[in-house]
């Protein structure tokens, strides 16, 4: 199947490393553009060199979410080349583990400002052209708290929502104008976050990651952690010229992981 994205652009939030750069490395595949965006330029540079070695058109962005001067600054100059992105994705980094019981107000708006706020405006950047150009394609990484609240993870659990709200308004305004806007809901992928939340979870309870790692294998009907690149393929899927008629919904790619319907 010919997906439609030979010659796209692709603006990839939090891709030096897990789902973000698997992400990338798909879309690249697809003959898709990509600019990398992270905090470590050391990351990014090799990352961007194994791309190009591959034979992909890549670059990189220094853009740290949490700080909003830098975030602000870099974003400043995104479209100076004035060639616009087709895909945007909006993939950011999560909260420290914690009881929603415990956040404070400081710590509430910070979170809202990293997590939320910094994909609003990544978001209204790219979208003037792709609505310009009558073709583009939002997508969001969440998290399946947004639809089974994960223990332990408060802040993610009620932040994340929101941009399941937001995604759902922005679609119903732009569909119209051949821009997409999906989110994606990964159930328990094998990244490095998902391993430090099991290290997290093993010393909550005075186990091990591994035995923490297995009792969670034990509550996915397929019986293990998801691949990153079995979620990039749905993602890329999404961002495709083939899913042109697939707007404001979320897709869970979890091994059966999410109990509701």
């Amino acid at each position: 199947m010919d997906l439609g994205l030979q010659g796209k652009r692709a603006l990839v939030l939090g891709s030096s490393r897990g789902l973000g750069l698997a992400i990338a490395q798909a879309l690249a595949a697809e003959g898709v553009a990509i600019t990398l965006c992270g905090r470590s330029r050391k990351v990014l540079v090799n990352a961007v060199g194994k791309l190009t070695t591959a034979g992909a058109e890549a670059d990189y962005l220094m853009l740290d979410l949490a700080d909003p001067a830098q975030r602000r600054a870099a974003l400043d100059g995104l479209l100076a080349d004035g060639r616009g992105y087709d895909i945007l994705i909006n993939n950011g980094g999560g909260p420290a583990p914690g009881s929603v019981c415990t956040v404070g107000t400081e710590q509430w708006q910070n979170a809202f400002d990293s997590m939320v706020s910094a994909l609003f405006e990544v978001t209204a950047k790219v979208l003037p052209g792709m609505r310009e150009r009558g073709w583009g394609r939002v997508i969001n990484v969440v998290s399946s708290g947004v639809v089974q609240p994960i223990p332990n993870l408060g802040i993610s659990n009620t932040l994340r929502a929101s941009i399941i709200g937001w995604a759902k308004t922005l679609a119903g305004e732009v569909a119209a104008e051949g821009v997409t806007v999906n989110s994606v809901i990964p159930g328990r992928i094998a990244t490095a976050r998902v391993g430090e939340l099991d290290e997290a979870a093993a010393k909550r309870s005075g186990s091990t990651a591994e035995a923490v790692a297995k009792a969670s294998r034990n509550t996915i009907p397929i019986g293990r952690y998801g691949d990153p690149a079995e979620f990039a393929d749905a993602v890329t899927f999404l961002a495709s010229a083939r899913a042109s008629y697939i707007t404001g919904t979320s897709l869970r790619v979890d091994g059966g992981l999410i109990r509701g319907i």
